[in-house]
């Protein structure tokens, strides 16, 4: 016989989807590249139980998107970056560092890196409060 487990028991992860955020960012190997602060296009997938914020229907339950944003905003718009990964790390940290979540997946993508080849070049990484 199979016992039925509560969904508290079942560990599913919930995910916030941030998509399609564009910043003006300092990023580029050459300091000439960096000083043009050109978009970069930025994807967040935050995961964490949102089941309290589904069932009270409250913000206090979940994470506010704006104040995620913010410090979005202000790691890749007042900072300079060489990569791309460096970018995503910084992002990753920040996110990690000042949000309730436990897993954060960062995707960076800058536009137009080699003009008429390529329409982005980026990379997609995931980070966990256990690393």
């Amino acid at each position: 016989m199979v016992k039925k487990r509560s969904p508290e028991e079942i560990a599913l992860p919930d995910t916030i989807l941030l998509e399609g955020i564009q910043i003006p960012a300092a990023l580029g190997v050459t300091a000439a590249e960096r000083r043009m602060r050109r978009p970069v296009t930025l994807d967040l997938e935050l995961e964490r139980d949102l089941r309290a914020a589904g069932r009270t229907d409250r913000i206090q339950q979940t994470i506010h998107y704006k104040r995620v944003f913010e410090v979005v905003e202000d790691v890749a718009g007042n900072q300079e970056h060489k990569l791309v990964e460096a970018l995503g790390q910084r992002i990753a940290d920040a996110v990690l560092g000042k949000f309730d979540v436990d897993v954060v997946t960062v995707t960076v993508r800058k536009p137009k890196p080699i003009a008429g080849v390529l329409d982005y070049a980026g990379i997609r990484i995931r980070r966990s409060r256990l690393e």
